[in-house]
């Protein structure tokens, strides 16, 4: 559990400290730190969303139980263990 807690500190701090590219504008920043990360701003965040809604983003496959078997030996997180 600790071990687990220690991976998931190394992680966020990972991220917090990477400059990531924004999906929509390309720009280069720590987009994380911030209220829209991963996009820059909030009209790069409305823009990806309007993609979603007139089909431009689109997943191309349904997930099938297969794709998640590499899941199942994963620990579920403390948030995940609440039954509400």
């Amino acid at each position: 559990m600790i071990r687990t807690a220690r991976r998931a500190c190394r992680f966020v701090l990972f991220l917090v400290a990477m400059n990531v590219k924004c999906p929509t504008c390309k720009r280069v920043g720590d987009w994380f730190a911030g209220p829209s990360g991963p996009f820059c701003s909030r009209r790069c965040k409305l823009v990806d969303l309007g993609k979603w809604f007139s089909e431009e983003h689109a997943i191309s496959d349904p997930l099938r139980p297969e794709h998640l078997e590499k899941f199942a030996e994963l620990p579920p997180g403390e948030h995940l263990d609440k039954g509400e």
